[in-house]
């Protein structure tokens, strides 16, 4: 099934391949900066396929972090059986993009957990690096959210991560198709015929709207035109339950899919979103996804643009393994320094979840 709006194209995202002691809560809730960072690999039992998925949990630690440690094609700054600092912290889970990994924001996760949070990551079946069979589906349209619910409900239900853990401080952060499931965390409702309008109207965005004839035959193997095929998937939106977690109190959606939502997509949303996007973006043209969106929310925190800057400037910066087999996702144009613009999305990040968590002062500093 070819990838719809969004995304990156399966046989690109693929090369992204190339690849705590539990400790009683001795502290009151706090989002203190650590002198280093761990990590610990999880799965999580996928509500949709009901396999395993796998994913990791980023942790304030009491051990300092000497350097980065290199997992795949990843440089991580953490350390594995690393001790994690003692009382409950908010959580913030993160959402890769299409044919992303638990890894593809390696540098977000490792900056908030180093100042006071734990992170989690996990691979969203269907629509990761090893099998993207199920994008343009509703397994990815409604399962993504749900995905990620079930490895927030993991952590709280744990008793190794529990006692670390805020649950009324749970904030959500996505890329690409990951900004898409942090806005259907935060309540929103999308409109799946809208991908045909668009297309209508700009047949030449090829990155969302070349799929659309191997969409339409698959609708004619079903015996349908290609708005029954979308009415059917707006069908079954709450088939794996609420796409919507009340629990999720904060989002932060870098370059979301966002041309399927509509004037009253977001009635429902009344948490702070703070929208992020590169000027250029090719793939998800800023002026029908994050620009579109933006006077659609009404607790919108903040939009911020990347002059310049391409779809793929939110991915970390490239190590030489990943530079050299997926270049057009390593690459920016002139002008455009992704690692000055990681240290910032990381501090508006970390700005951003502290306040809309309710992270004081007296908490920043450990108190």
């Amino acid at each position: 099934m070819p990838s719809l709006p969004d995304v990156v194209r399966p046989t690109l995202a693929r090369l992204i391949a190339c690849l705590a002691l539990m400790l009683p809560a001795a502290a009151p809730a706090a989002a203190a900066d650590a002198p280093g960072v761990g990590i610990a690999a999880i799965r999580v039992t996928d509500p949709v396929s009901r396999q395993p998925a796998d994913g990791f949990v980023f942790y304030p630690s009491s051990q300092a972090t000497p350097g980065p440690i290199m997992i795949g094609p990843y440089p991580v700054a953490a350390r594995f059986d690393a001790p994690p600092l003692p009382g409950a912290k908010p959580l913030v889970a993160i959402s890769h993009g299409n044919g992303g990994s638990n890894l593809g924001h390696h540098d977000l996760a490792t900056y908030l957990a180093s100042h006071g949070f734990v992170v989690v990551t996990i691979n969203q079946l269907g629509d990761y690096f090893r099998d993207t069979s199920k994008v343009g589906h509703i397994e990815m349209f409604a399962g993504r959210p749900v995905q990620l619910q079930a490895a927030i409900t993991y952590l709280l239900d744990d008793p190794q991560w529990k006692p670390l853990i805020d649950p009324a401080r749970i904030g959500v952060a996505g890329f690409s198709a990951g900004g898409y499931t942090a806005l259907m965390l935060a309540g929103a409702r999308p409109r799946f015929d809208r991908f045909i309008s668009f297309c209508d109207q700009h047949p030449d965005v090829q990155d969302v709207c070349d799929p659309r004839a191997e969409l339409e035959a698959e609708a004619r193997r079903q015996g349908q035109t290609l708005e029954q095929f979308f009415h059917r998937v707006q069908e079954q939106l709450g088939i794996y339950g609420n796409t919507a977690d009340p629990r999720i109190k904060a989002a932060f959606a870098m370059a979301p899919l966002s041309l399927l939502f509509h004037e009253h997509s977001f009635d429902q949303v009344n948490i702070p979103v703070f929208l992020y996007y590169g000027q250029n973006d090719h793939v998800l043209l800023p002026d029908f996804n994050a620009k579109h969106i933006a006077p659609l929310i009404r607790h919108l925190y903040a939009i911020k643009e990347i002059p310049h800057a391409d779809h793929w400037v939110f991915l970390p910066p490239c190590s030489p393994a990943l530079a050299k087999d997926i270049p057009a996702m390593c690459q920016d144009p002139p002008g455009v320094d992704r690692s000055h613009w990681h240290r910032q999305i990381n501090a508006d990040a970390l700005a951003f979840f502290r306040q809309t968590l309710g992270v004081t002062g007296q908490q920043q500093r450990g108190q």
